[in-house]
């Protein structure tokens, strides 16, 4: 399965995305702010760069697992091997105050609006998806401009 998630509102608080399921629109993202990374940059670059719980992480493809989060106690999409960063995960939160440098998925409300809705229900939805998804293939995340 791939995920793909394109950022298409740079706001200066929060980047908000749209998140697709092998092509197909399934809902928005809201992320930290982007600052340009990419995960082909040197780690050092990144370090330098990067504002801790500010920085949506770097473009670029990553491989996605379910697993449990000590954090939120509960099993949640994981991305594998995201330069200068740890433990980031796709879940519920509607706000840029919610990330710290993860993938919130929810509705977004309108084009200045720096948060998004119905968080919740999507990842549920999510959730169901990818679980059914990891019995049978590979589940990847592409995240671009």
């Amino acid at each position: 399965m791939k995920l793909t998630l394109k950022r298409v509102h740079l706001l200066d608080t929060c980047t908000i995305g749209e998140l697709y399921i092998n092509d197909v629109f399934f809902c928005h993202t809201l992320e930290d702010l982007d600052r340009g990374l990419d995960k082909s940059m040197p780690l050092s670059a990144i370090k330098a760069i990067k504002k801790k719980h500010e920085t949506a992480i770097p473009t670029g493809t990553y491989k996605v697992i379910n697993s449990f989060s000590p954090r939120f106690k509960t099993y949640l999409p994981l991305l594998l091997n995201v330069p200068g960063y740890d433990g980031i995960r796709i879940h519920a939160g509607n706000n840029a105050a919610h990330t710290s440098g993860c993938i919130l998925v929810g509705d977004y409300n309108g084009w200045l609006d720096k948060r998004i809705i119905n968080s919740t229900k999507t990842m549920a939805k999510l959730l169901s998806l990818l679980k059914a998804a990891e019995k049978k293939e590979e589940i990847i995340i592409e995240i671009t401009k």
